[in-house]
Order: C-alpha cells, then structure tokens, then sequence
C-alpha cells in the first residue's frame, strides 16, 4: 500500500454508503471522495444545518455527485434508532463510523453516558447493530471504525465505563479510542464465526488539522488553550485530505483483511496510509466480549444474527 492515495480508490459505483459526521474534518474528505469514485453517501450528521451546508457544499466539490443529508445525534440513543428505522435500502455496502468527540469536559449524552464513550463508541455500537440487517444482505460490506493513535495512552475500565469514579479528560478519550479497537476486533470475530464476509477494519488519521482539537478549549471558553491548539495543529498535523486516507484505504482497498488497522505510515503521524501498531489490550478477547456484553445492555441493541 506504499503511496496509496486517493486517486487509487476503487470504482464505488452502485455502492452505498453512510458517513457519520461527514459534514466537516475526515467524515467530509471520506464522503467526498466516495462519492467522487461514484458512491451514493448518506451524510449522517448532528446538525441539520451544517449537514445541508455540507451536502451543498459536495455537491459543488463533486458535481452530479449522489449524496443526501440524514440527521443523526450519536449521542441520543433514540435519534440513532431513528436513523436506522428510517433507513431507505435493504442493502448497505460501507458504514465509515467516523464520528466524536475529544477531550471534552465532563458531560452526558442524552441517555446518561459520558459523552466520550456515550458518542465515540455506544453511539456507534448501536447504529451498526442496527443497520447489520443490511449489512449481511450485502456481499463484500464493510465496517470502518475510526480510532486514534491516543488509544495507546489507556486501556478501558470495564468497572467505570461512565467515569463515574473520576474523569480525566485524556484518559476517557484514550478509553473511547481502545473502545473502538476492542468493537472492531469482537465484530470481526463474530462475523467470521457467523460465517459473514462482511469486513470489519478500523484506521485512524494521526495527527491531522481538523476542528476536533480545539472543540473541547472552546465550550469552555478557554480562548488561549483554544489559540494554542489551533496553532499547533496547523503546524504538526497534517491535512484533513491526508488524514482520510486510512478510512478510505480501510473501507475500498482490495485486500483489506477483518480486523486490521491502519493509519499514517511514518510513526503513526503522517505520511501514506499502513498497517499500524496498536496496543496489545485492543485484541484482548475476554476485554472484547466483556465490554459487547456491556454494551449490548447499555444501548438496547443486540446482535441477535451474531449470536455465539
């Protein structure tokens, strides 16, 4: 995959896609580039208005390009259950669950949970279980979780998933990003052992310019923290274009194998998309099945046709 790019994406024609938090950062360049290969993208996006900016916006990128804006709130269960009840088509070829939060303060989704792992990971369960259905219907489908090269820095606290105990707001992002790792590893094994091709993969973008770093300074109105990271971002990360590519790489390249990782080939930084390294933790299988267990009780959401 040495200096794979996008121009070396796949014909998608016939294909359809969702890409949650697409209308900005790594979900827009994702579903951009999608639908430039001739995908039809569903924009799953929290806001209704930037998610109609963003599809306007796309179609002046890509024009004649097949994408339509759909609400959804990964952080209210009962829009995500919306979502999936008003999903269109049988079939579902690639769901980019690219979507979260970083490094906020402390906060609760709708439901209860802690916002990071509520949105990052809960979020995301639910709507992929939701939308299996279609998936399995679907020869060749994929799964694309979108981690962090910031998971390496915590495993999770399957006896504190909510922070109820403490809240350190690195630490329960790391957690959320090993969450994600974890979803994919017990997805994929429950896909193979339910005899499914559907591929679950997961990649991560490094460390790119997007507006995910300075959104936890700005809700609390920490102007210079939020100066300080704009600034940095601009210098060491790389572009939102660059920081796609292992999302695209991981929901279109030939050979993509269940379970796999991939990120920036250059120190898990920057550079063209690879294998990545990931903490031993994030193919733990007992952790896996433990916190599907929990997550299937916390969301509502079982997975009935992977049952093992």
């Amino acid at each position: 995959m040495t200096g794979w790019n996008a121009s070396d994406i796949p014909d998608q024609s016939g294909r359809i896609a969702v890409v949650t938090g697409a209308n900005s950062g790594l979900g827009y360049v994702t579903a951009r580039e999608l639908a430039r290969r001739g995908a039809r993208v569903l924009l799953a996006c929290r806001s209704a208005a930037r998610g109609a900016e963003a599809g306007d916006r796309l179609v002046a990128d890509v024009p004649g390009a097949d994408v339509e804006f759909v609400r959804l709130d990964l952080g209210d269960l009962a829009s995500v259950r919306e979502f999936a009840a008003a999903y269109p088509y049988e079939r579902l070829d690639l769901l980019v669950n690219n979507a979260g939060v970083m490094a906020l303060p402390l906060g609760r989704t709708a439901d209860g949970f802690e916002t990071q792992f509520g949105v990052n990971h809960l979020g995301h369960f639910a709507l992929t279980g939701l939308l299996l259905p279609a998936l399995l219907a679907t020869p060749g489908a994929r799964v694309v979780t979108v981690s962090s090269m910031m998971h390496v820095l915590s495993n999770i606290d399957l006896d504190d998933l909510n922070s109820e105990r403490s809240y350190r707001r690195w630490t329960v992002y790391a957690r959320s990003k090993t969450a994600n790792l974890l979803f994919t590893h017990e997805l994929a094994r429950r896909l193979a052992a339910a005899g499914s091709d559907v591929v679950a993969a997961a990649a991560h973008p490094g460390y790119a310019s997007t507006n995910l770093q300075t959104a936890g300074p700005k809700l609390e109105g920490r102007k210079g923290a939020e100066r300080v990271m704009e600034i940095g971002t601009r210098i060491l990360g790389q572009s939102a274009d660059a920081g796609a590519l292992p999302s695209l790489y991981a929901a279109t390249a030939h050979g993509v194998r269940p379970d796999c990782f991939v990120g920036p080939s250059f120190a898990m930084w920057r550079g063209a998309p690879g294998k990545s390294r990931r903490a031993p933790w994030t193919r733990d299988d007992r952790a896996g099945e433990r916190l599907w267990a929990a997550s299937e009780r916390l969301t509502g959401v079982p997975y009935d046709a992977l049952k093992v």
